[in-house]
């Protein structure tokens, strides 16, 4: 059944024809954004939902999104997401943080020699029919120090132009390594250095907890007397009523800001000042950049609903449609080991430790441990997801270690859950062979061979003689047909277990008389 996705604002056509030409229908409803009732009245129908800026996607919509899998921002923010309730829901939010950096980066350096020449102010004067040659006394660029807060993507564009034009350039980013800033030919610095030293601030870090006011009331107060303020990241990182009181007292000579706290901004505290420049939120609005994100968030969606492959996720490790396919057998046997394990844990869980031995623990681990902690809770948690189940172990105290290390024993790839419960430790063992099918190949250090079926029984049991025949013969009086049969033991007259394939449904009675049998210790029916 074909995949469909809903675009609910402005993208470009092109966007529309990826879609289709990737066999993916797509309903374009550019203005639906703005009306949440009808949204969240249709969006139960569609398997992926293409955005902007202007639909807000919120848990209650989320709430009626039966089919949803996949939320692909075109551009940067993410903030008209509710992550938290996506993630619950187990869909996927993608954004594409690299189709508009250029543009943006190019609107914060417009808007630095706007402020240094005051080009808007005397563009003004001028079509106004005066002639006020002397008024419009500007600063130089070159040879001024440049202070870049944040220098990721975006930051670090806008560091190599302001180098270009002879700028001399500090930075500050915590997650900036020397060898990172060396390459950029810039200094890193703390931030109060940053503050103290700068002639004109540009802001780039995504708006978090940490970095909401980032240029606080406190911060602004220790900037450079004389110093410009640029915004082009996201409203919130300066405090704009403190801004505009240094701007009225002189210490700061000018802000240029292109996002606000509250947009649309039809009022805000610097508005009306002489020396600020304002934009409506262009730092996206270019032809080249509108056209990119478009076609991106397309190419991304369409790969992950048709081929599994994962891109610029917020909320799940990226996996490339070259990895996907070597991906999926593990991560179906990340899940079969982890409903394995959820099946027969007996009290609450403590602690998850999934090890990756050989080949396997080259391949992106997040996504396999994502679904490994998936399967383990599935049976407890019906609606959990690859997507959620990290958070939602999280949120339960659950802890989540992984181990990758390189093949110490007779298989390529080896994957071993180990689950610490109040009460006991179950350790799980599996491996895919060259076929590509998934095999449990050891159950609580005893060595086993299985393929995993949809219906099977586990036995834990004292080694003895004629257990076997004893236990096959409740299967077969209860007309239970057996499928395979894979039999381990730790030594002789020790402890054995069996894990054993059968067609159709167990009865609870069936466990009943197997459980009665003499030396059983464990009966499980597990359905994968």
């Amino acid at each position: 059944m074909p995949r469909r996705v809903l675009i609910s604002d402005a993208l470009s056509p092109g966007a529309v024809a990826v879609f289709k030409d990737r066999g993916v229908e797509v309903e374009f409803q550019p203005g639906l954004g703005k009306d949440k009732e009808k949204l969240a009245a249709i969006i139960g129908d569609f398997d992926g939902l293409a955005i902007r800026s202007e639909t807000k996607v919120t848990a209650e919509i989320l709430a009626n999104a039966k089919k949803l899998k996949v939320i692909g921002r075109a551009g940067i923010g993410v903030d008209n997401v509710d992550i938290p309730a996506a993630t619950a829901k187990g869909v996927i939010v993608m954004n594409t943080p690299f189709g508009n950096s250029i543009t943006t980066a190019e609107h914060a350096i417009a808007l630095m020699f706007a402020l240094a020449r005051q080009i808007p102010l005397a563009d003004a004067s001028t079509q106004a029919g005066k002639w006020e040659k002397n008024r419009f006394m500007g600063v130089e660029i070159t040879g001024k120090v440049m202070g870049v807060i944040g220098c990721g993507n975006i930051g670090s564009i806008v560091a190599a132009r302001a180098i270009g034009l002879h700028m001399h350039v500090i930075a500050y980013d915590p997650f900036l390594s020397p060898e990172r800033a060396l390459d950029l030919d810039i200094e890193k610095v703390e931030l109060d250095n940053l503050l103290a030293r700068a002639d004109f601030i540009s802001v780039h870090t995504p708006m978090t907890p940490q970095t909401k006011n980032i240029l606080s009331a406190a911060n602004l107060a220790k900037t450079k007397k004389g110093v410009r303020i640029i915004n082009c990241a996201r409203g919130g990182l300066v405090d704009e009523a403190a801004l505009r009181a240094l701007l009225d007292s002189g210490h700061v000579a000018g802000a240029a800001f292109d996002v606000f706290v509250k947009e649309p901004a039809t009022d805000n505290p610097l508005f009306g000042h002489p020396n600020v420049v304002c934009t409506p939120h262009l730092g996206a609005s270019t032809n080249e950049a509108q056209e990119n994100v478009a076609l991106q968030i397309a190419e991304q969606m369409s790969d992950y609903l048709t081929r599994g492959a994962i891109s610029n996720a917020i909320n799940f490790p990226s996996i490339t449609a070259e990895e996907a396919p070597r991906l999926r057998p593990f991560i179906a046997l990340s899940d079969y080991l982890g409903a394995f394990a959820g099946q027969i844990v007996d009290s609450a869980i403590k602690k998850v430790t999934i090890i990756y031995e050989g080949a396997v623990a080259e391949l992106k681990t997040k996504a396999l441990t994502a679904s490994v902690v998936a399967g383990l809770l599935r049976p407890l948690l019906a609606d959990v997801s690859v997507v959620s189940a990290p958070s939602v172990a999280k949120e339960r105290g659950i802890v989540i270690d992984e181990v990758t290390r390189a093949a110490d024993g007779d298989y390529e790839s080896l994957i071993t859950l180990v689950v610490e419960t109040e009460t006991h430790e179950h350790r799980i063992a599996g491996t895919v062979f060259h076929a590509g099918k998934p095999r449990i190949i050891s159950i609580n250090n005893i060595e086993v061979d299985a393929l995993v079926a949809p219906t099977m029984i586990y036995v834990s049991n004292e080694d003895r003689p004629g257990f076997i025949g004893r236990f096959t013969s409740v299967l077969g009086g209860a007309d239970i047909n057996i499928a395979t049969f894979a039999l381990g033991r730790d030594r002789e007259g020790g402890s054995a277990v069996a894990l054993v394939a059968v067609d159709g449904v167990v009865p609870e009675n069936v466990l009943v008389e197997v459980r009665a049998l003499s030396g059983v210790k464990e009966v499980k029916a597990l359905n994968f």
